[in-house]
């Protein structure tokens, strides 16, 4: 076995485990932090196949972005983990039931799963010599697709506005703050002063 494939079954194999701990903790910092494993080791993946770029890319995006913000929000987000589990015997049937659909479509799939032989004596195109994969992949992002480029970045911005929509949407029991009186606070509406006597106890509202 040489030193490509022994990577190969590592990545692969630390990406598999990685994956069924996601699913399968308890706790849902180490559900994160399994994830991001699993992104570290699917990029090992793309590396191994000559796309650095796409490696680089789920570091980046996924493990730089996604996970940590997926991170933060879980241990800063007070959340009764304990109370969703209250309902999980109520959804086990329809749960288990939309499982078995699943995995009986996936081993259908996997049954009948050919190789073509003409895909593989099909042309594959080259990239041109004294360019890299990065280089020669936008070439093609931003020549022969840049319309879909477009709409799939469109859909982003539309998503995100979205959002935040939803987001900012007036909701009973919770304060928002309003920059515009932010910014208008004074030294009279920012302070108050109160003249404690001497030798009094200051009042239980300023302590």
């Amino acid at each position: 076995m040489n030193a490509a494939a022994a990577f190969f079954y590592l990545f692969a194999g630390v990406t598999v485990a990685s994956a069924f701990m996601v699913v399968t903790s308890r706790n849902p910092v180490h559900s994160v932090l399994f994830l991001i494993l699993a992104f570290v080791n699917a990029a090992g993946l793309f590396m191994l196949l000559g796309a650095e770029f796409l490696a680089m890319l789920l570091i980046v995006v996924y493990v730089g972005a996604v996970a940590v913000l997926f991170l933060f929000v879980v241990m800063m987000l007070d959340v009764d983990f304990a109370e969703f589990r209250q309902g999980f015997l109520n959804y086990l049937p329809i749960g288990g039931l939309i499982g078995l659909i699943f995995a009986v479509e996936l081993l259908l799939v996997v049954g009948a799963w050919v190789i073509d032989p003409q895909i593989v004596k099909a042309p594959v195109a080259a990239i041109p010599a004294g360019i890299t994969n990065t280089e020669a992949l936008g070439r093609v992002l931003y020549t022969q697709y840049v319309y879909y480029f477009q709409a799939a970045g469109l859909v982003l911005l539309v998503a995100m506005i979205g959002a935040i929509v939803l987001t900012l949407r007036e909701r009973t029991g919770i304060k928002r703050q309003d920059i515009t009186i932010q910014n208008a606070r004074s030294k009279a509406t920012a302070m108050d002063v109160k003249k404690v006597p001497s030798g009094a106890a200051l009042p239980e509202e300023t302590v």
